[in-house]
């Protein structure tokens, strides 16, 4: 397995350099061997073998669609998304699958298990706006760089029509990884977390796990930018600089 997750790593490096041909042989080899493991193995029971799958799996989409062949990029990702659906790799094929597939598509409802902030606006309240949802996590240094870059778009655009929800999800701990319930993860949410990193009175902040695995949020921050129609312009796994986000979200805006 771990010699798998190599070849993988392999194949993410050829796949970078556009060197198609190698970077398909690399992640077949992970692909092919990692599912050879399992015939004897859990998948998650392995340190290295999620890596070594989901990397392989990931390339070879990647690789299908740079050949020009995105529909079996695309079928290719949905498919191992239902085979490996419950295991750690499954946002991560989400992900993959929704870079090629939902931009220019409609944004699906989100799901509300609970909230922070303000009341997460309903469909119908986002009708005819532009709409800029921010996947986060309390843990990531990115995800509180990115905050203030939202608050700039905010006070600059809202007028104009633009709303930004910030979904996310609870993660089972808390500050210096204490292992948390929900309960106890919404009440560091709501108390110590937010005492010191305020929610935006702004932001609408609905949690759900389901809205992160069905949006593939094996990264964050995850944007993805909603037209006045509700259909997906920007799906962005990372962050993005204020100027990056104002190019795209001024011409919805006209």
């Amino acid at each position: 397995a771990e010699w798998l997750a190599a070849v993988s790593w392999l194949a993410r490096g050829a796949s970078f350099a556009e060197r198609w041909d190698l970077a398909e042989r690399y992640a077949s080899e992970a692909y092919e061997g990692s599912l050879e493991l399992m015939k004897d193995r859990p998948l998650d029971a392995e340190r290295f073998l999620p890596t070594a799958l989901g990397a392989g799996i990931e390339v070879l989409g990647r690789t299908y669609d740079a050949q020009g062949d995105r529909a079996r990029a695309v079928t290719f990702l949905g498919a191992a998304r239902q085979e490996f659906a419950g295991t750690s790799i499954e946002t991560r094929i989400q992900k993959n699958f929704l870079l090629l597939s939902v931009e220019g598509e409609p944004f699906p409802a989100l799901e509300v298990d609970n909230y922070l902030g303000i009341q997460p606006p309903t469909p119908d309240d986002l009708k005819g706006k532009v709409v800029l949802f921010f996947f986060w996590a309390h843990w990531c240094p990115d995800c509180k760089r990115q905050e203030p870059v939202l608050r700039g778009l905010y006070e600059e655009y809202n007028d104009q029509g633009l709303v930004i929800v910030g979904p996310t999800q609870y993660w089972g701990y808390t500050s210096r990884g204490q292992n948390a319930t929900p309960e106890e993860e919404l009440a560091y949410l709501k108390g110590d977390y937010a005492a010191q990193f305020p929610i935006p009175s702004w932001m609408g902040v609905p949690i759900s796990t389901n809205n992160f695995l069905n949006f593939g949020v094996s990264t964050t921050p995850t944007l993805v930018l909603v037209d006045r129609d509700g259909i997906v312009q920007r799906y962005n796994p990372g962050d993005l600089s204020h100027e990056e986000l104002a190019a795209l979200i001024e011409p919805l805006l006209d």
